[in-house]
């Protein structure tokens, strides 16, 4: 897995490029970065902010007709395409005990779904340049972590659809998953508000470093099938990949210290894990 700055790549000068989630905290740092490296940018967002650094369409990744509206009015905007980055993407509490509901189909709607409407999108013009995709999956694709299991699904999701668009378009387009820990952003807020922050059980990274391993996923002289953020990061897809029990036990103990903290007493949504900790012997 990389984690190094390739040495010599691609010029993004002049390079055409769609960003997903453009409005975020992600999107608009990857956005101003490439802008800033020469790159023509346009964003998609579904709420659009008036100091976005990029043009930004508005588009809700959810909406099966908006979706190939709004990618081809970017793609003319910028008469062709030559990099999309899947970026938008929300998280919430949901456990993996509880039946799923709407913000479990939510997330799923928006992290996975919403990359595979853009994507299919843009097989064309990305086919026609020879281009480049790259989707922001997450460090929890490999490593599970608890009461979230809605947006770990759909990023392990993610990743396998990645897997099946690279068989189908690799000959043309370069397919890249990178893999960000936790960034401190909004997308935590729901999370910490339903009492199941798991602040000590997942560590925080910069947010620069993820774009700069976005930007060695759309640079790279080659395309690379899998780019983490740190060399922590690459460590723990290692460990996930290749010693998952191993990963398992390490997440339980840290999951276990945080249950004990009472960190969870009197979130509704882990009524169980906090039942179920305090009958141990």
């Amino acid at each position: 897995m990389s984690t190094s700055r390739p040495a010599r790549g691609r010029d993004p000068r002049g390079m055409r490029v769609v960003v997903t989630g453009a409005s975020g905290t992600f999107g608009r740092a990857i956005g101003a970065r490439l802008s800033g490296l020469g790159a023509r940018v346009v964003g998609l967002d579904v709420a659009p902010r008036p100091d976005d650094p990029v043009d930004v369409l508005p588009c809700d990744l959810t909406d099966d007709d908006a979706v190939p509206a709004a990618a081809a009015a970017a793609i003319e905007r910028l008469g062709g395409l030559d990099l999309l980055v899947n970026n938008a993407g929300i998280g919430g509490p949901a456990p993996a005990e509880l039946p799923p509901g709407d913000e479990v189909r939510r997330q799923l709607d928006i992290n996975l779904l919403g990359a595979w409407r853009v994507t299919s999108a843009c097989v064309d013009a990305l086919t026609e340049s020879r281009g480049r995709v790259v989707m922001l999956s997450s460090r929890m694709a490999v490593m599970q972590l608890p009461l979230a299991a809605a947006y770990g699904a759909s990023k392990r999701a993610l990743v396998a659809y990645a897997d099946a668009l690279r068989l189908e378009i690799g000959t043309h387009v370069g397919v890249t998953c990178v893999y960000p820990s936790a960034v401190r952003s909004p997308i935590h807020d729901s999370t910490a508000a339903a009492g199941l922050s798991l602040e000590g059980v997942s560590r925080y990274e910069p947010l620069d470093g993820v774009v700069d391993a976005v930007l060695r996923a759309a640079l790279s002289r080659r395309p690379r099938r899998d780019v983490a953020t740190t060399r922590r990061g690459a460590a723990e897809f290692f460990l996930a990949r290749h010693l998952p029990a191993l990963t398992d036990r390490i997440v339980a103990r840290a999951f276990a210290e945080r249950v004990r903290s009472g960190a969870f007493t009197g979130a509704e949504p882990a009524a169980g894990v906090v039942r179920r900790h305090a009958g141990r012997p």
